[in-house]
C-alpha cells in the first residue's frame, strides 16, 4: 500500500504509479532496520526513547536538586502565580514527582510513543506532544488551579491524536484503532478521578492532541503541502522547548 495515497501497488513498484510518491521498503524488510547506537535504540521508538531519556535525566536532576529546587521552577502552578512564566507550560510535562509517577508515565509512553510515530510519523509526534503538554498544563493552571508535574497531559495528546485518525479514517484500521483508542479513552479518564492526579491537564492534552491530530492528518498525496509545514512546526517545537528549559534555568540560578 502507498504510504501517502493508500494505493494497492505491487512489490516491484519503486514509484507509486497513483500519486508519484517514491516507495519505501516493505514491511518485512523494516522489521530489522539498521541499528542506532549498536542497536540500543530501535527505530520504531526512537524519539520516544529521546523524551523518556529526557524525562529521566531531569527526575535524576529533580532528585539530587537541593530544596526541590528544579521542580518548583519547573512545575505548571495556578493562573494567578504565572506572572508571564510561560515556560512553565512546557517545562512541567518533562518534570516528575515521583519514582511511581514517572515509572507509571514511561510505561505508557514506550509503547504509545511508538504507535503514534508508525501512523503519523516523527513530525507530527513531535508537534502532537508539544501541543498537547502545552494545552494540558494550560487548562491545568486556568481550570484546575493546580500545582502539576508529569508528561501524561502529552501521553493524553497522544491518545487524542490516535482518536482522531480513528473518526477521520474510513478504513478497517481505522475503525479498529477508534476501537482501542476509545477503551484508553475510558481507562484514562476514570483514573484521572483518583485524588491527586491532575484531571484537568488529562482533558486538555487530549483535547489539544486530538484537535492537532485531526489538522495534521496522516501523510497524503493530496495534502503532500502539509509536510514542509509540519517539519518546520516540529523545528519550532524542538526550539522553543530547549528556551523554555534555559529560562527556567535562569529562573532556578535567581531564586536560589
Amino acid at each position: 500500500m502507498c504510504p501517502n495515497c493508500r494505493a494497492f501497488v505491487t512489490t516491484s513498484d519503486k514509484v507509486c504509479p497513483y500519486c508519484q510518491a517514491p516507495m519505501g521498503p516493505r514491511a518485512v524488510e523494516r522489521r530489522n532496520p539498521g541499528d542506532i547506537l549498536g542497536g540500543l535504540i530501535p527505530h520504531a521508538r526512537f524519539t520516544t526513547i529521546m523524551i523518556l531519556l529526557i524525562n529521566t535525566g531531569l527526575y535524576i536532576a529533580q532528585s539530587m536538586s537541593p530544596q526541590a529546587g528544579l521542580t518548583e521552577a519547573g512545575q505548571s502552578v495556578p493562573a494567578v502565580l504565572m506572572q508571564g512564566q510561560w515556560w512553565r507550560l512546557i517545562t512541567a510535562g518533562f518534570l516528575h514527582s515521583g519514582i511511581l509517577h514517572i515509572l507509571m508515565n514511561s510505561w505508557v509512553l514506550f509503547d504509545l510513543g511508538a504507535e503514534v510515530e508508525t501512523l503519523y510519523g516523527t513530525s507530527r509526534l513531535i508537534v502532537f506532544y508539544f501541543v498537547s503538554t502545552v494545552t494540558g498544563f494550560s487548562a491545568s493552571s486556568h481550570l484546575g488551579g493546580h500545582f502539576s508535574v508529569g508528561s501524561s497531559a502529552g501521553i493524553f495528546g497522544l491518545i487524542g491524536a490516535m482518536l482522531a485518525f480513528g473518526f477521520t479514517d474510513r478504513s478497517s484500521l481505522g475503525m479498529q484503532v477508534k476501537s482501542l483508542y476509545m477503551r484508553w479513552v475510558i481507562y484514562g479518564l476514570v483514573l484521572s478521578f483518583i485524588p491527586g492526579v491532575d484531571f484537568w491537564a488529562h482533558v486538555g492534552g487530549f483535547s489539544g492532541g486530538f484537535i492537532a491530530g485531526w489538522l495534521a492528518s496522516t501523510p497524503r498525496a493530496r495534502l503532500m503541502w502539509k509536510e514542509p509545514l509540519l517539519r518546520a512546526l516540529a523545528g519550532v517545537s524542538i526550539a522553543v522547548t530547549t528556551v523554555a528549559f534555559g529560562m527556567m534555568y535562569v529562573y532556578m540560578m535567581r531564586t536560589t
